[in-house]
């Protein structure tokens, strides 16, 4: 028995050196550094990397410790992108708690094509920025869609000062040019754009859509854009898109007549202003269009494969062989 109780405190005594030891890696690295740096966690980082840096820039002493806490708490996948100010005499259970509810900014994606008021909605929703307040300071097309990382207290104002900078960067001055050589002016090379952004998806059909765009322009042939009609269906300013969303996809015979300037198929040339937040991608299509193209009309069937036709038959012909 004796023997027996000697084995059971040689292996109580193992298991609480090595909790002791476990504990003391999840310890401060320097309980007097109290210095705050910031950490910046990006959008799609994994706790492997994420923990990778902690260790480099001596934020924790364990990475293997970290780890295993994180995993074994539960909390691992609550990690969230932003920034993050930790310093070296927080503990590893601090330090994972400010990665899931200290963030000071936050990563926040505006999606290319989307209209000012869909980018509102999704600032309200991470940020709980008011949508009137940023709808009356966004200047549509001019709101350059991608991921930034916003400060949680940013005003309307402040964010699309950030966005209409990121947009100017992107449209530089090579580009306008490029765009004026071709007969429009820098805010008409936003606005066929933003049409172009909604019309086609891949590079290729951008360019080969801007370049029919342009044709049609240039001959003084309507555009006869659907998305300038989806975007004429929701009234602009609106907080709430329609029971179709804030894109109608199928359109009704009766939506083409719809009573507004944006309406391409009643009124020729571009819409009074651009429709949607273009892309680079829609920018540089519409900077290389090519008016020349033999091609008038454009289709893109259900698998997202695009047609192009010289001749209404042509395209009506399309449309039938590839639904």
């Amino acid at each position: 028995m004796k023997k027996i109780a000697v084995i059971v405190s040689i292996v109580f005594l193992s298991i609480l050196s090595l909790k002791f030891y476990y504990d003391s890696l999840l310890d401060p690295v320097n309980k007097s550094d109290e210095a705050k740096k910031i950490f910046v966690v990006q959008k799609g980082d994994g706790i492997s990397a994420i923990v990778e840096r902690l260790e480099k820039e001596k934020l924790i002493k364990n990475g293997r410790a970290f780890s295993l806490m994180a995993r074994n708490s539960g909390e691992s996948d609550k990690i969230q992108a932003g920034d993050f100010k930790l310093s070296p005499a927080m503990s590893s259970r601090q330090i994972l708690k400010e990665l899931t509810v200290g963030m000071i900014d936050k990563w926040v994606t505006l999606v290319e094509g989307w209209r000012v008021e869909e980018m509102a909605a999704k600032l309200n929703q991470e940020l709980g920025i008011k949508n009137k307040a940023f709808i009356d300071v966004a200047e549509e097309g001019y709101m350059f869609p991608d991921t930034y990382l916003f400060n949680p207290e940013a005003t309307a104002e402040t964010i699309t000062s950030v966005m209409r900078a990121n947009f100017d960067k992107k449209y530089n001055s090579d580009l306008q040019n490029k765009i004026k050589k071709l007969g429009l002016s820098p805010k008409e090379g936003v606005i066929l754009a933003s049409i172009v952004e909604r019309e086609a998806r891949s590079p290729e059909a951008r360019k080969m859509v801007a370049s029919i765009l342009l044709k049609r322009l240039k001959i003084d042939m309507g555009i006869n854009a659907d998305a300038t009609i989806q975007y004429a269906l929701v009234p602009i300013g609106t907080t709430v898109p329609l029971a179709d969303g804030w894109w109608k996809r199928n359109l009704a015979r009766d939506d083409l007549k719809i009573d507004s300037p944006y309406n391409t198929y009643l009124h020729r040339g571009l819409p009074p202003a651009p429709i949607s937040n273009p892309s680079l991608s829609a920018l540089q299509a519409v900077g290389s269009a090519d008016p020349s193209t033999p091609y008038l009309y454009y289709y893109h069937d259900s698998k997202g494969v695009s047609h192009y036709g010289k001749t209404l038959e042509e395209h009506n012909q399309n449309v039938a062989n590839y639904p």
